[in-house]
C-alpha cells in the first residue's frame, strides 16, 4: 500500500510529524514502521507536548536515588539500606468506554512498574473522578470502576489503602481513573529498563501470550472521547491478576539469579515501546523475530504484534549463557518464556516475521529525550478566570439555619463517607497496613522488612485548580504534605498524574502551564522532589474539557508506625484546639458550589509561608507527644473535620465560633492551613506556649464531650445523627436511583 500523509493522519500522526519521520529514515516509512511512530510519537509515550514544562519541576534530592524519568518509577531512599518505589499513571480513556478493564489494567500496569524494578508492590491507592452520582452513566462507570480495581488488587494480594474520589459534571463523559502503586527495596538490587549494549545478549519474551487487545491503546489515549470513541472497543486490554501475580513472583525470583541486564513491563505501545525505550538507554539496538513471541490469536500481522498492549508481560535481556536459569524460572512458574532476538550494537531496531524484513527504524528516534518531536504550544489566560475573580461574596447572605446547611452538606457525594467504595477493596491484605481501627489523614503502612511506616496520600481538589491553576496546584501539593504530617509522617518526595483537556486549546494549557508552575513551587518549599509521573491529555469531550486535575501522590517515612497519629478524638474531656487561622472566606467551597450553585468564585485563601510554618509546628507537636488526635481542614470546613474526628469512638464536640467572622465561613469555609487537634486539659498550656514561641495562631474551640454536639451552646444532636447521614448517603443514592432505573424499564 501507499504510505501518505493521510495514512498517518489516520494513525494520529500530523502531515509535520510524517515529514520528519521520513527525513529521519531518509526514505517513506512502511505501515508496520509509521505504526511505531504514531505510538511512540503520541502524547501518551513522547509527552511531546509537555516535556518542556515538566522539565521546570523540581527533579532532584538528597533522597532521590535514581534520577527522575530514568527508571519506570520513582525511588527513594527510607533509611536502614532499603528504598521506597512509587508511581501513579492514568487509565481514563480505557476506563471511560469499558470501566472495569479500563480501571482493572491500569492496576496491573502500575504495579508491573513497581515490581520490573526489583521491588515488591505493598499497597495500592487511586484518586477517581465522575460526573453527578444520580446518573445512570456515572453509576455504570462508577460500579465498573470500582469493582474493577477491587477485583484486581484483591486478586494480585496487594491492599487498597488509600484513595479520593469527587463528583463533578465535567467528569459526566470522560472519568478520570488514576492508580498508585508502592513498593519496597533494598538499596542497590534495582533493575534498570535496559538493553545493555553487549551485542547477542539474548532478548526474552516472559509473562502472558500476546492477543489483540489493546492494540493502538497509547494513540487512543492521545485524542479527545467523542461518540465514535465506543468503535474504540479494541483498545481496551483484558487483564488477568492471577497471572501477573506469578509474573511478580517469577520476575523477583529470577532477578536472584543475576542473569538479568534489564528489564521492562510491557506497557502502553507494547513491543515497540519496550524494544525501543530499553535500546535507546542502552545505546543499542535489537534484532526481534516477531514469529517467535507466543500468541493467542492466529496469524497476527506485524503492526499488531507490535502495538498490542495485552497485560502480564516483560522484555527482558538476559546475560548470554545465562538462558536456562532464566527459562527454569519461569518454567515453574508456568509462564511463557521465549527467545524472541538479540541486542545489537547499531541502535537499529529490526523486526522479522517469519524470516521477512518488516520494520527497521533507528531506536533514539522513537522515544523521548530522542528524535519524538517536543512542542510548546501557545496558551491564553481563560476568561473565566476573571469572572471568578470578581466574585463578591457579600452577596451569600448567611444562613439563618446552619444546622440545616450542615444537614446537606454532610450528603454531599463528595463529602459523605466513601465507605459503599472502599469496602469492596481489600485494605488489610499482606498483613503491612497499619491498623485500619485507627483512621489518620495518610494511609500507613510498614516497610517490610523495616520496621519503618510509609505514609502514602494522594491528593488534589480541582475545583481550586479550575479556579486558580497556580495557586490550585499548591494547594494539591501542600494538602498532600499536610495529610503526610498530620499522621505523623516526614513528606519525602511525589509522583503526579496531570490530567488536563486537549493541549491545542490555549485556554487548556495555560490551566497546565500554571499548574506546572505552582506544583514546582510547593514542590520546592516542602522539599518534595518529583520523582516522575503521568500526562494524561484529552480528557475533553464535545461537551468540554475537564476541571484540570494535577493529582499529587506523596510518600512520606516515619521511624516505626508506632509514629502514627491519628484523627479520632480519644476522650470526653480533651481541648479540642485549631490550629491556624479562620477566615472569612468560603471560595470554592462545598458550602459555596453545591449549596449556593456558585461555580465561578478564586481558590480559598492560602499562603505558602504559612502552610509550611504550620506544618513544621504539626510535626513539633507530634514527635513530642502533645497531642492526642490531628485531622486538616478541606472539603466541608471545620464542622466536617470535627465530625469526622468524632465518628470513630463515637465522642461529640462542643465549640464556640469566633463572632467576628461570617458563621458560614468559620463553620464551612476551606481556607487552607488549619489542622484541628486534641489535647488532654493538663497540657493545654504547654501547647500555647509552644505555638505562641513559634508565632503559629491558634484557639481554643471547646471540649470533647461523650457524644452530644453543641455549637454556640445550640444543641445540633448526636453523633449518631450525623453518622447515619453519613455513612449512608452514597449508597441511598445508588440504591435510590437504582428503583427509579428499574421501575423506568418496565
Amino acid at each position: 500500500m501507499e504510505i501518505t500523509a493521510q495514512t498517518a493522519k489516520e494513525l494520529r500522526l500530523t502531515e509535520e510529524e510524517f515529514e520528519l519521520i521520513k527525513q529521519k529514515l531518509g526514505r517513506t516509512p512502511n505501515f508496520n514502521e509509521l505504526c511505531c511512530f504514531s505510538a511512540m510519537w503520541s502524547e501518551h509515550c513522547s509527552y511531546k507536548n509537555s516535556i518542556k514544562w515538566l522539565k521546570t519541576l523540581p527533579r532532584e534530592g538528597k533522597k532521590m536515588l535514581v534520577k527522575a524519568g530514568e527508571e519506570n518509577a520513582g525511588l527513594m531512599d527510607i533509611g536502614d539500606g532499603y528504598g521506597v518505589v512509587f508511581k501513579i499513571e492514568s487509565h481514563n480513556h480505557p476506563s471511560a468506554i469499558e470501566p472495569f478493564q479500563g480501571a482493572a489494567t491500569g492496576v496491573g500496569g502500575i504495579h508491573r512498574d513497581i515490581f520490573t524494578m526489583g521491588a515488591r508492590p505493598i499497597a495500592s491507592l487511586n484518586s477517581l473522578r465522575f460526573g453527578k452520582l444520580t446518573e445512570a452513566k456515572t453509576q455504570h462507570l462508577l460500579a465498573g470502576v470500582v469493582h474493577g480495581i477491587g477485583h484486581y488488587g484483591n486478586c494480585f494480594g496487594v491492599p487498597t489503602v488509600g484513595g479520593e474520589i469527587y463528583f463533578e459534571e465535567c467528569y459526566h463523559t470522560n472519568p478520570l481513573v488514576n492508580a498508585m502503586s508502592v513498593g519496597v527495596l533494598k538499596n542497590g538490587t534495582t533493575i534498570s529498563a535496559t538493553s545493555g549494549n553487549t551485542p547477542g545478549n539474548p532478548v526474552f519474551f516472559v509473562g502472558s501470550a500476546t492477543g489483540k487487545d489493546g492494540i493502538g491503546g497509547a494513540s487512543f489515549a492521545s485524542g479527545d472521547i467523542t461518540a465514535d470513541s465506543a468503535n474504540d472497543l479494541p483498545a481496551v486490554q483484558v487483564g488477568d491478576p492471577f497471572q501477573e501475580k506469578k509474573l511478580l513472583e517469577a520476575c523477583l525470583e529470577v532477578i536472584q539469579t543475576n542473569a538479568l541486564v534489564g528489564m521492562q513491563d510491557m506497557g502502553a505501545a507494547g513491543i515497540i515501546c519496550s524494544t525501543a525505550e530499553m535500546s535507546a538507554k542502552g545505546n543499542a539496538g535489537m534484532r526481534i523475530d516477531l514469529d517467535k513471541v507466543p500468541t493467542r490469536q492466529k496469524n497476527m500481522k506485524a503492526w499488531e504484534l507490535l502495538l498490542s498492549e495485552s497485560q502480564e508481560r516483560m522484555l527482558m535481556v538476559v546475560k548470554k549463557g545465562e538462558e536456562e536459569k532464566v527459562k527454569a524460572v519461569f518454567e515453574k512458574w508456568d509462564l511463557p518464556c521465549s527467545e524472541i532476538g538479540e541486542v545489537t550494537d547499531d541502535g537499529m531496531l529490526r523486526f522479522y516475521l517469519n524470516g521477512t524484513l518488516e520494520a527497521e527504524v533507528p531506536a533514539q528516534e522513537l522515544v523521548l529525550g530522542g528524535g519524538a518531536p517536543q512542542y510548546e504550544r501557545a496558551y491564553s489566560e481563560p476568561a473565566y478566570l476573571q469572572t471568578n475573580q470578581k466574585f463578591d461574596a457579600s452577596t451569600i447572605a448567611v444562613p439563618a439555619d446552619l444546622k440545616a446547611v450542615a444537614e446537606q452538606l454532610i450528603e454531599i457525594p463528595n463529602i459523605a463517607s466513601k465507605r459503599w467504595i472502599y469496602e469492596q477493596y481489600d485494605s488489610m491484605v499482606g498483613t503491612g497496613t497499619a491498623s485500619t481501627n485507627a483512621p489518620s489523614d495518610a494511609a500507613v503502612v510498614i516497610a517490610k522488612p523495616t520496621n519503618k511506616g510509609l505514609a502514602l496520600t494522594t491528593d488534589c481538589n480541582s475545583r481550586y485548580v479550575f479556579a486558580d491553576p497556580y495557586k490550585g496546584a499548591m494547594i494539591a501539593v501542600a494538602e498532600a504534605a499536610r495529610n503526610i504530617v498530620c499522621s505523623g509522617g516526614q513528606p519525602l518526595g511525589i509522583t503526579n498524574c496531570l490530567n488536563f483537556g486537549n493541549p491545542y486549546n490555549p485556554e487548556v494549557y495555560y490551566q497546565f502551564v500554571q499548574a506546572i508552575k505552582g506544583m514546582g513551587d510547593a514542590c520546592r518549599k516542602f522539599d518534595t522532589p518529583v520523582t516522575g509521573g503521568n500526562v494524561s491529555f484529552y480528557n475533553q469531550s464535545p461537551d468540554g474539557p475537564v476541571y484540570p486535575t494535577p493529582t499529587i501522590g506523596m510518600v512520606g517515612v516515619m521511624e516505626s508506625v508506632a509514629a502514627k497519629m491519628t484523627m479520632d478524638f480519644k476522650a470526653a474531656g480533651d481541648v479540642i484546639v485549631l490550629i491556624g487561622a479562620s477566615r472569612s472566606d468560603i471560595h470554592s467551597s462545598e458550602y459555596l458550589h453545591k449549596i449556593h450553585g456558585i461555580e465561578n468564585s478564586p481558590a480559598p485563601y492560602f499562603d505558602l509561608d504559612e502552610e509550611f510554618a504550620l506544618q513544621k509546628a504539626i510535626a513539633q507537636l507530634i514527635a513530642d507527644k502533645l497531642i492526642q488526635s490531628a485531622h486538616d481542614i478541606s472539603e466541608g470546613g471545620l464542622f466536617i473535620t470535627l465530625i469526622e474526628s468524632s465518628f470513630n469512638r463515637n465522642l461529640g464536640f462542643d465549640i464556640r465560633t469566633d463572632s467576628i467572622i461570617r458563621k458560614d465561613a468559620y463553620l464551612f469555609g476551606e481556607a487552607q492551613s488549619r489542622v484541628v487537634v486534641s489535647i488532654q486539659d493538663s497540657e493545654l498550656q504547654h501547647l500555647k506556649n509552644v505555638l505562641s514561641a513559634l508565632n503559629i495562631p491558634f484557639e481554643v474551640l471547646g471540649k470533647v464531650t461523650t457524644g452530644a454536639i453543641s455549637i454556640d451552646g445550640a444543641n445540633w444532636n448526636n453523633i449518631g445523627y450525623w453518622k447515619e447521614k453519613y455513612d449512608n448517603a452514597i449508597a441511598g443514592l445508588l440504591a435510590g436511583h437504582e428503583e427509579e432505573h428499574a421501575l423506568s424499564s418496565l
